[in-house]
């Protein structure tokens, strides 16, 4: 009997970033969801995020992601991300996360009406990320988010606040 050899993982800076999508859920009044993670200490908070399965688009991806974090899928697409935009993991993280096959992720952001109630949002999934969860005002979450995170951040709160704006003001 063979056992399968451990790959060892790439150097960090020659590993690929993870394709995934990242959703800002906005509200009828122009807030947006953001949840605290359940495996990660202190109290970083984030959007709804996830990898893309092969061969998936990452618009149906959103709305997969959106259920299996959160409950729902009761949203409206309404805005995409010029761009894809990525970030790197600290290297003692990238070591353990994904098996340390990758250095961070890239990601296309999608900004989306949310189309249900607040009854609708349920965290107790099948695989819980979050805790707790609220709405905010897009320009108050950068501060909340894990550090290596806040760059991303705040270029996808830059993209999607007019429309944030634009939804509070009607």
């Amino acid at each position: 009997m063979s056992k399968k050899k451990h790959k060892a993982p790439l150097p960090y800076d020659q590993r690929p970033y993870r394709p995934g999508i990242g959703l800002v859920l906005l509200n009828t009044q122009g807030l947006a969801f953001v949840a605290q993670r359940v495996d990660t200490p202190g109290t970083a908070w984030q959007f709804p995020q996830g990898g893309i399965d092969e061969g998936e688009d990452p618009r149906a991806t959103v709305l997969r992601e959106m259920e299996e974090e959160i409950g729902t899928a009761k949203a409206e697409i309404i805005a995409e991300s010029r761009d894809w935009i990525s970030y790197d993991l600290p290297p003692d993280i990238a070591d353990k996360s994904w098996k340390g096959r990758f250095r961070g992720q890239t990601q296309k952001w999608f900004c989306a009406r949310f189309t249900g109630s607040d009854a609708d949002i349920n965290l107790e999934t099948e695989h819980p990320e979050f805790c707790r969860w609220r709405w905010m005002a897009l320009e108050e979450i950068p501060p909340l988010i894990i550090p290596f995170k806040r760059v991303l951040y705040d270029k996808v709160v830059a993209e999607f606040l007019p429309i944030a704006q634009a939804m509070a003001s009607k």
